[in-house]
């Protein structure tokens, strides 16, 4: 079992930024962020593995960055420019990814946070 606990959500307005924080009981190859709005099906936002294998939404890439510190077994997200759009509950993942592709797939995943809300006001 891995544990996941995301932390650092809040609310800010358009053209600010957050950074949000998972903290994983233990080393897994991929993790990622996904983000869920009510009445909608929850979204890939940027996903990475311990190969370095980094990919993005179109919709965020440029203003989102994903990292990882080993170390600390933490998963981080850096929002800049954010915008209403981006409100969201924000949810971390861990599992194995085999394809770089797949990293923003839900179903790839197969432990999850309880979520962090990020609130984007214009």
């Amino acid at each position: 079992q891995v544990q996941l606990v995301e932390s650092g959500g809040g609310s800010v307005q358009s053209g600010g930024s957050l950074r949000l924080t998972c903290v994983s009981s233990r080393v897994t190859y991929s993790m990622a962020w996904f983000r869920q709005v009510p009445g909608k099906e929850r979204e890939g936002v940027a996903g990475l593995d311990t190969d370095g294998r980094k990919r993005y939404n179109d919709l965020v890439r440029g203003r989102f960055t994903i990292s990882h510190d080993t170390a600390k077994n933490t998963l981080y997200l850096q929002m800049n420019g954010l915008k209403a759009e981006d409100t969201a509950m924000y949810y971390c993942a861990a599992g194995r990814v085999d394809m770089e592709w797949l990293l923003l797939e839900e179903t790839e995943y197969t432990y999850w946070g309880q979520g962090t809300q990020v609130t984007v006001s214009s």
